[in-house]
């Protein structure tokens, strides 16, 4: 999407100079509009929700918990063990299609207003760093100035500030990794009885650190790969953060007297406010870019512009490259409509999956090697062995009864119960009266029961001849 002959601006990356070797440290102008006040109220709602998360508890559980370690999930509250990974697996899988689908409609909006690189980095660091050292020019006068005791003292402030936040951020990104409770154990008690938490607390502080003091818009622009998808997610109907070419063209300085079509000037000033004010230093003119996050600054900074000049606002604003040729609105295409159709079906079958997920999970199987074993009684018996999970956060009395009033259970080794996230395994001999066996291999069906309820039903293999 673009609308210059002049493409050279692709031949390079905005952070760093033409010839390849410096880096270019990106300054942004702030300017406080109606679309940045709304991204700021975003911003902290998700960081209150992202600070309190590991600390809220919903049936003795954390909010969320990602611990890998123990390969123990929580959701909500619910808890997801290693066999639950398909659950998990196909989670994942619905929101890289939302997310995609999401990506369609409004390209990298998620990279503007809720990746936590960006929240992060433009409302805690950058507010850090203009309260410190000032606005855009003071803090490029600054490090381009010599070295003085005012420069010494802003610069040990801030990287300090950025140190002890650095520090607080890793706590809260390992308290969703280990759990809120262990990192309280690691806070309280003595280091050297918690030396591999306490390595790894320090080595996520210096990794924030350095991606908010130093990498800064680099993790967007050359890590992520979010934003290299986006060239394959956009079509020509994806409202993006774009520049109106159509009525801004040609650019030229004009005052409010001039009306618009009588000087055969378009809207643009040329003021470049909107290159200013882009935390990845694009000229968003040029058309939709790699480097773009959808962050709207450049929205407010031209919509500011647009109300002194006296023209209508959204020069610059969300898009298509349909919407400007044609002036139509946006209209879904049979590739939204094939993502929603996606996901409307695995969201389906999530919920199935969820309702049907039982609190323990059972697996019996005939012991391998063993036949039937015919009883002096008139009965016959399988051997099996059985594995149950508890995939609740609290003990489980409980038992295992046939299904068919006939069959007996006799146990070799026996458990009755099942601590928080245990396994235990059962050896127990299913008998039947040799009156009942008609096939030479039939289904026998178990119920795992606590409580009264049925936690879980079984089904495998009874073997035995119908004429023993």
């Amino acid at each position: 999407m673009g609308m210059t002959d002049d493409v050279t601006f692709r031949d390079r990356v905005s952070t760093v100079t033409e010839d390849g070797k410096t880096r270019r440290w990106i300054y942004p102008k702030l300017i406080k509009g109606k679309l940045y006040k709304y991204r700021n109220w975003v911003s902290t709602v998700l960081l209150v929700l992202l600070f309190c998360g590991p600390f809220l508890k919903i049936n003795g559980e954390q909010l969320i918990l990602l611990n890998i370690i123990e390969r123990k999930f929580v959701f909500f509250g619910i808890i997801f063990w290693p066999q639950d990974f398909y659950l998990f697996v196909l989670a994942m899988l619905i929101f890289v299609v939302f997310v995609g689908m999401f990506t369609v409609v409004y390209g990298r909006v998620w990279c503007g207003w809720a990746c936590p690189q960006t929240i992060f980095m433009e409302m805690l660091f950058r507010k850090i760093e203009r309260w410190i050292e000032g606005d855009a020019q003071k803090q490029k006068k600054l490090d381009e100035g010599p070295l003085t005791r005012e420069k010494i003292i802003k610069k040990t402030e801030k990287h300090l500030i950025f140190i002890c936040l650095s520090f607080f951020i890793a706590n809260i990104f390992l308290a969703y990794i280990i759990g809120s409770d262990a990192l309280f154990k690691i806070m309280s008690e003595s280091v050297s009885q918690h030396i591999p938490g306490f390595i790894s607390i320090w080595v996520f502080t210096i990794v924030f650190y350095l991606v908010f003091s130093r990498l800064r818009e680099l993790a967007c622009i050359v890590i992520c790969p979010y934003g290299r998808l986006q060239g394959v997610l956009l079509d020509n109907n994806s409202m993006v953060v774009a520049y109106d070419y159509l009525r801004g063209e040609p650019r030229a300085k004009r005052n409010r007297k001039e009306l618009s079509g009588t000087s055969g000037k378009g809207d643009c000033v040329d003021c470049g406010v909107c290159v200013q004010v882009c935390p990845t230093g694009i000229d968003i003119r040029n058309g939709t870019q790699l480097e773009c996050i959808n962050c709207t600054l450049c929205i407010d900074a031209c919509d500011m512009v647009m109300e002194k000049i006296d023209r209508p606002a959204r020069l610059i604003g969300f898009k298509s490259e349909d919407n400007i040729k044609s002036g139509k609105p946006f209209h879904p295409g049979k590739r939204l409509y094939s993502y929603a159709a996606v996901l409307a079906v695995l969201v389906s079958v999530l919920t199935v999956m969820l309702i049907l997920r039982t609190d323990v999970k059972a697996t019996v199987l005939r012991a391998g090697g063993t036949l039937y074993q015919a009883r002096e009684d008139g009965t016959v018996s399988n051997l099996y062995n059985a594995e149950l999970i508890n995939k609740t956060n609290h003990p489980l009395a409980f038992k295992i009864m046939p299904v068919e009033k006939e069959d007996k259970i006799q146990y070799i080794t026996h458990e009755d119960s099942l601590g928080k996230g245990e396994t235990v395994k059962i050896t127990f001999f299913v008998i039947r009266p040799k009156s009942s066996i008609k096939n030479y291999k039939s289904e026998i069906q178990l119920d795992v029961i606590s409580g009264g309820k049925v936690l879980d039903k079984i089904e495998t293999n009874f073997i035995a001849p119908p004429n023993l």
